[in-house]
């Protein structure tokens, strides 16, 4: 399909615009700030933190040798779990709907910047890999919304996500 230049008001078509970005002059969405968004991770955190806390309590036996402590099995077990319940909650479940647990609480969501819909358990795996960006010269990254236009962080712009209020 091909669209009539920009501005021609006797097409009858508008042509597609990324999201945000509305051809009739409507206000672009909320994008959630930089609180609700530290407070999304801090429950997802708070999800997971039972499953650390049994691996430590529940996982480790002393060696009657050095005296040290040293894993068993159920700590292994734990750890695994933990890492099972964040990969749903952060990489199937916000890839499919755009709100891992933490962002539904706080009424935020997860999208794609061109299409405005949720991102994939792919590539909401990648964005999670690509927040090492975030970390690298003295965290600001994670810092980056507080000034930025759309609010996104270096691995929002990496991989073109935006994150916006429901």
């Amino acid at each position: 399909m091909t669209y009539p230049p920009p501005g021609d008001p006797y097409s009858g078509q508008v042509p597609p615009q990324p999201y945000g970005q509305s051809p009739y002059g409507q206000p672009a969405p909320a994008f959630a700030g930089w609180g609700s968004r530290v407070g999304a991770y801090l429950i997802d955190g708070l999800i997971v933190a039972p499953f650390s806390l049994l691996a430590t309590l529940l996982g480790m036996s002393t060696d009657d040798v050095t005296g040290l402590q040293t894993p068993n099995a159920l700590y292994y077990v734990f750890l695994l779990a933990g890492f099972v319940v964040s990969g749903y909650n952060r990489w199937f479940q916000a890839g499919k709907t755009g709100q891992s647990w933490g962002k539904k609480a706080l009424n935020i969501r997860l999208l794609n910047e061109a299409t405005g819909h949720p991102i994939g358990a792919g590539k909401a795996f990648l964005r999670d890999l690509a927040h090492i960006l975030d970390g690298l010269a003295c965290c600001i990254g994670y810092l980056w919304p507080l000034w930025d236009a759309k609010k996104q962080t270096f691995s929002d712009k990496v991989c073109s996500t935006l994150v916006v209020r429901s």
